[in-house]
């Protein structure tokens, strides 16, 4: 067989592919997709292997699996398909896309005064509160499923969203920057095995840090004690008075586990 040149196609076809995969990459960053993503070419793998080795029973068999998996992906994949193709068909969503990629770190500019003093109150009354602190991770599935609201931290703001009567105090606020993007959010509840004595909201934050790189308040209705969860794993009972300390020391861990990802 000839040497086969590389030409400037083969060099724009590559690029294209690694966009698109990059692209694929960051509309399903924060979810399960990339371990199902990584699954799927698993098998792909083991389906050329066992063509290249005439093996055709088992060949035929993941075959059928793969041409299955076409339609399963479009039913798993849904939402990420939907917000990809917006991202290549809207304007404003590109540009968006863009600006994310180089806007700085979330929580650069943010006050966590304003959070750490509505924990410390709510905490006193017993006010049940679920607090997500956005870093990397791509947050905008569950953003969506929330009522947007894009105003200024303030504690007044998140105690009076969390307040027992208010409209907006079931589920998660969403934080990000310096602003309170969305309340009411619906957060993924983990399915590990925790002690009974965790409620939805432990859960949930759990679940959230377990796909996400997020850094999650919880204020206990029922005891009124504050807890952190990040990476998948829940800090309970922290003391009111080491909650700003506490609340820098795991943001700095997230800033570091995502400098080591991209170096």
């Amino acid at each position: 067989m000839g040497f086969v040149p590389f030409t400037l196609t083969d060099f724009v076809d590559i690029v294209l592919v690694a966009v698109v995969m990059y692209w694929i990459y960051r509309a399903t960053r924060g979810t399960n997709a990339p371990y199902i993503i990584s699954g799927i070419v698993v098998i792909y793998l083991v389906w050329v292997v066992t063509r290249a080795l005439n093996m055709e029973l088992l060949s035929t068999i993941l075959g059928q699996i793969i041409s299955v998996g076409v339609i399963a992906l479009i039913i798993v994949f849904q939402p990420e398909i939907r917000r990809f193709l917006e991202m290549i068909g809207l304007r404003q969503k590109r540009l968006n896309f863009i600006a994310h990629i180089f806007s700085p770190k979330h929580n650069e500019e943010m006050d966590l005064s304003q959070i750490v003093t509505a924990c410390r109150d709510m905490a006193e009354t017993k006010t049940g509160a679920l607090i997500v602190i956005s870093q990397q991770s791509d947050l905008q599935l569950i953003i969506e499923g929330g009522i947007g609201i894009d105003a200024v931290i303030s504690t007044s703001l998140l105690k009076n969203i969390f307040f027992k009567n208010a409209p907006l105090h079931d589920g998660a606020v969403i934080v990000a920057k310096n602003r309170v993007v969305a309340a009411k959010c619906i957060l993924p509840v983990t399915q590990s095995s925790v002690p009974k004595s965790y409620g939805t909201r432990h859960r949930a934050a759990i679940g959230l840090s377990e796909v996400s790189d997020a850094v999650i308040l919880v204020v206990s209705e029922e005891t009124g004690g504050i807890s952190i969860a990040h990476a998948g794993e829940l800090r309970r009972d922290i003391e009111p008075s080491q909650l700003n300390q506490t609340v820098q020391r795991y943001l700095k861990k997230a800033e570091k586990s995502a400098a080591d990802r991209k170096a």
